[in-house]
């Protein structure tokens, strides 16, 4: 039996269905994001006799209008700690395929290269890899909606992290020089995933640039967490 699509006569005329994939691009959510709405009823749809689903475009207008008033959330957007990991090994692999980088660092969230990156060895490296994955997922959990009370945690959990990182590159041997460089460098891939995911889920200018600012704000803190790190290791007394 051929899809039969309804029609919905509103004072506006002639309400329009759309399919799973038009109407994920049309609220800029992941199409498995949308199934799972439709199936908690919370957005407005019908399933055809064939199987697929129609959702109704007023209706979707409707919840585009709510969550303009309501802060963004990353997870819904497609924003998972898994593939802002995924953009950072994609920006890893780029530096090690360059002759310059023989000296770089891959560190999760402090993964870059520049000319002034320490040698650091693979116990550190598989290190900071983990402390930078778990950097992440932090800072995902600060920029998503969520109560108060979880935000604090994930901003306590985000800036121990980044004081240990701190502690552990001036253990390397890091100038302090060449660990802030890294650090900023890191800052890019972070934030050009903020600003993929605002290009693919088309988001108002004025929500990706809130987005950035916030993300910004929070890298800004990081990075005085991580100099903290540094210099308490500088200041450490020997021990006798």
């Amino acid at each position: 039996m051929p899809d039969v699509t309804p029609v919905a006569v509103s004072s506006s005329g002639v309400d329009e269905w759309l399919s799973l994939g038009p109407a994920s691009r049309l609220l800029g959510v992941d199409p498995d994001t949308l199934r799972r709405w439709a199936d908690a009823g919370q957005v407005e749809a019908f399933a055809t006799p064939g199987g697929h689903r129609r959702f109704n475009r007023r209706s979707l207008e409707q919840l585009i209008a709510v969550q303009r008033r309501d802060p963004l959330s990353l997870s819904r957007l497609g924003g998972t700690t898994e593939r802002f990991a995924a953009a950072y090994r994609r920006g890893y692999s780029v530096q090690r395929r360059r002759p310059a980088a023989s000296g770089a660092v891959a560190a999760g969230a402090l993964t870059t290269a520049t000319a002034t990156a320490p040698a650091i060895g693979p116990g550190d490296e598989a290190a900071f890899r983990d402390e930078g994955r778990r950097l992440v997922e932090a800072l995902l959990g600060q920029l998503d909606p969520a109560a108060p009370r979880a935000r604090a945690e994930a901003r306590l959990v985000s800036a121990g992290l980044a004081t240990e990182m701190g502690r552990r590159m001036r253990a390397t041997g890091a100038s302090l020089r060449g660990a802030v460089a890294l650090f900023v460098a890191a800052r890019r891939p972070f934030l050009a995933e903020i600003g993929a995911i605002g290009r693919r889920r088309h988001l108002d200018p004025s929500q990706l640039s809130h987005l950035y600012d916030e993300a910004s704000a929070l890298l800004d803190g990081l990075l005085l967490a991580f100099l903290d790190g540094y210099q308490q290791e500088e200041h450490e007394e020997p021990q006798p």
